[in-house]
């Protein structure tokens, strides 16, 4: 049954702190790993194989956090709720560890790169993760999600084009200052946004019954198929989109010999994301969710198997892979989330349990796994290879079309369509006006 549509003030303000959480994104993954290793001295292989433990290091945070969002936390659930408190104390430990990485000591080394990296991602996974299995419980509509995801990944391209505009005005004054004007307008918007999200979005306590158990909390890797199909693909196709991530800058600057032109290509491309994102909600309403994916997903693949075709001076050939890969951005961004909302659902009626931080921990732990692989095996092997320009541009282009389309063959026939997901929706209702009867 369609519930009402969710106010836009009420969405603007769950939406608020991926703002300053996405500012975040592209120094941390792009900027910060070859600031420390050429800026610093640190090197592409050392600083690639920090990164990789801190990374990895985070992903076994990820369950326990969930689980433990899942469960609230005692009287100070019952009041605030079981995701708000934790979205707010993550908040002081990203702003801490947001500069100390963005404003390091002069004589910072991999061990200062390794702590403040490990703290970053423990913050990060404290706010980002409760945020996200918020919108599995602000809505049980199959399109109302898509809206609320839609609205979640708008601020974060939005807080990624806000760190563009400040780079593309700091341009000239090196990567160290940069940084640090990055760091220092995360850490005074976030705290803002935070309060907006804590005062506005309402949130509920976990009764006694509908607390997860420890035991038991691995069986949907055994027995929830669209659960499987999709994290499958979901780490597919990150890695897939990791791999240019991480090697933008050095794709921009290499092959194609502009390095002043890293800025702007990057905005385009975000911009391309935002833009497209009202696109794909309206194709998703029509053809449903995992068939728009993955007709996005091959239009990226499509796009990327010209790349290698690229060479110095190709900028303006460049943009429009950026503009295109950029639209089919909006779709990687909102669908699959609105997806992890619906199979949180049918976890819920085979085992009457509510673990939506559970469940999107795992998506987080496979979004981390893909960027720690991609570092960790991007750089390594540029620098066994002499950082040669032919494993450059494969590692750029080649390799994630093949992930890709491997992603789209495990999310052809996705059994969780939306004619299946109404079933699912009034079973959950039935069986949760039950419990508040009993």
């Amino acid at each position: 049954m369609k519930t009402p549509g969710l106010q836009m003030s009420l969405l603007a303000a769950y939406a608020a702190p991926a703002l300053p959480l996405a500012a975040l994104t592209l120094p941390v993954y792009i900027y910060l790993p070859n600031y420390y290793a050429a800026d610093l001295g640190l090197g592409l292989s050392a600083v690639g194989a920090v990164l990789l433990f801190a990374r990895l290091w985070d992903v076994i945070s990820d369950p326990l956090i969930g689980w433990l969002s899942d469960r609230g936390t005692g009287a100070i659930s019952r009041r605030w709720g079981r995701r708000r408190p934790w979205i707010v104390a993550g908040t002081p430990l990203v702003m801490a560890a947001c500069w100390m990485l963005f404003a390091p000591p002069v004589e910072a080394g991999l061990l200062h790169l390794l702590v403040w990296s490990v703290a970053l991602y423990l913050g990060w996974t404290m706010m980002i993760l409760p945020l996200t299995a918020l919108s599995a419980e602000l809505s049980g509509d199959y399109n109302e999600r898509s809206r609320i995801a839609a609205w979640r990944e708008s601020f974060t391209l939005a807080g990624t084009l806000m760190t563009l505009g400040a780079l593309a005005l700091l341009d000239g004054q090196g990567a160290s200052a940069a940084l640090r004007w990055v760091g220092g307008g995360v850490v005074l918007l976030l705290p803002i946004c935070t309060a907006v999200l804590a005062w506005r979005v309402p949130d509920r306590a976990a009764p006694r019954q509908d607390r997860p158990r420890v035991s038991g909390g691995w069986r949907m890797l055994k027995t929830n198929r669209p659960f499987q199909r999709l994290i499958a693909a979901y780490l597919l196709n990150g890695f897939a989109n990791a791999l240019p991530a991480t090697l933008f800058l050095l794709f921009v600057q290499r092959t194609l010999q502009a390095p002043s032109q890293v800025g702007l290509l990057l905005f385009v491309y975000f911009l391309a994301g935002i833009a497209a994102v009202p696109l794909w909600l309206r194709l998703s309403y029509r053809y449903g969710k995992h068939r728009v994916w993955c007709a996005a997903m091959l239009g990226s693949c499509a796009v990327f198997a010209v790349t290698p075709f690229l060479g110095a001076g190709d900028v303006g050939w460049f943009a429009a892979v950026c503009v295109l890969t950029g639209l089919c951005l909006g779709a990687d961004l909102v669908l699959p989330s609105a997806m992890q909302a619906d199979v949180v659902d049918l976890d819920s009626i085979e085992t009457g349990e509510r673990r939506a931080g559970l469940f999107f921990a795992l998506w987080g732990m496979a979004t981390k796994l893909a960027l720690a692989l991609a570092v960790g095996i991007a750089f390594p092997l540029l620098d066994w290879a002499g950082e040669a320009a032919f494993m450059l541009i494969a590692l750029y282009s080649l390799v994630p079309v093949v992930f890709k389309l491997a992603a789209i063959a495990l999310m052809a026939r996705y059994p969780l369509t939306a004619a299946r997901h109404a079933e699912v929706a009034a079973r959950l209702t039935a069986m949760t006006n039950y419990e508040r009867n009993a």
